[in-house]
């Protein structure tokens, strides 16, 4: 697992801009990093977004923030 793997990110269809906006709440906590015109466009530069903040992080020599977001509660079984 890379360490960038460990981060949820996460696209969504934001009506105000007409662009879909993708986040990674744990690295980029103040909203959305980066728009395109598709989701896919989208979630490719953010991924591209969070790897260069991890590996800038880790070239300074600071610690990476601790994952805290989860995409969704855990599921109980029945």
């Amino acid at each position: 697992m890379k360490a960038q793997d460990q981060y949820l990110r996460f696209v969504r269809w934001e009506d105000a801009d007409q662009l879909y906006v993708g986040y990674c709440p744990d690295l980029f906590p103040w909203g959305g990093v980066c728009h395109g015109a598709t989701e896919e466009e989208a979630y490719r530069q953010l991924c591209k977004l969070v790897a260069e903040e991890v590996e800038e992080l880790q070239r300074e020599g600071k610690e990476l923030p601790q994952p805290t977001t989860r995409a969704m509660r855990e599921a109980v079984p029945a």
